[in-house]
């Protein structure tokens, strides 16, 4: 099982979470690509740790929205979205290549991965700019969403990714960041979580229901409060039911 994170979404003199703790406990590392947060400091730094420490560096592509830190959504041009993504890519590449690696996988941030989750156009975008850029590159992705199918079709590598503090509503979607359950704060619980995941390919759903979710990756978010910790215990507690390292 891979254990991916957020990171390198600081901006500026601002910084959001602890990275370098961080790089300490995940297999991959989710960068942020300039767009919705990171600037060019941030992904060279990002990137050198993650390298030196032996994680992959994922492209974390989002809307082009520093302001709304890529949580709301963008309706744009099939086309305009594909490239913006591309050059997301594109840039980050740059730095994996002087820290001696490179982009390993793609996946989206906030507002896109959400939308792409349900709608064709911009999932199709998606899919389209990783094809572009190489198609060797896995797509990191909720399974069963219209983007994981997309990417299938397209003979993209399809990574499905759970997220050990988030909520999950009976359609597999995760709960909108606005209501109160959205996210999962009792350590026990989401351990007990990651590890069903792990196990059993399942999680309980806000109504009490027992869902799907089979999954190659557990989504760790650095920028809540307490996040290494969590971090830390979600691996110690999967570390006796399955092996941890990347895909």
């Amino acid at each position: 099982m891979d254990l991916n994170a957020d990171l390198g979404e600081g901006f500026g003199a601002w910084r959001l979470g602890d990275d370098d703790a961080l790089l300490n406990v995940v297999t991959s590392a989710n960068v942020a690509c300039g767009f919705h947060a990171g600037d060019p400091s941030t992904m060279y730094r990002v990137c050198r740790l993650a390298v030196d420490k032996g994680v992959a560096v994922g492209a974390q592509v989002g809307y082009r929205d520093l302001a709304g830190f890529g949580r709301r959504r963008i309706d744009y041009d099939h086309d305009e979205l594909r490239d913006d993504i591309l050059y997301q890519i594109g840039a980050l590449e740059a730095f994996c290549k002087v820290a001696g690696d490179r982009v390993r996988y793609v996946k989206p941030h906030g507002a896109l991965y959400n939308t792409a989750a349900v709608d064709e156009g911009q999932a199709s975008a998606v899919v389209a700019a990783v094809l572009a850029y190489d198609p060797a590159l896995p797509v990191l992705c909720q399974p069963g969403s219209v983007l994981a199918r997309h990417a299938a079709q397209k003979g993209l590598t399809v990574v499905g990714e759970g997220f050990a503090d988030r909520g999950y509503l009976p359609d597999g979607r995760l709960v909108p960041r606005s209501r109160p359950d959205a996210l999962v704060h009792d350590p026990d619980e989401v351990v007990t979580r990651v590890r069903r995941m792990a196990v059993d390919g399942a999680v309980v759903a806000v109504d009490g229901s027992v869902i799907a979710c089979p999954v190659r990756s557990i989504c760790l978010h650095g920028d809540t409060p307490g996040a290494v910790e969590l971090a830390r215990a979600v691996r110690a507690g999967l570390e006796s039911e399955v092996d941890i390292q990347s895909f």
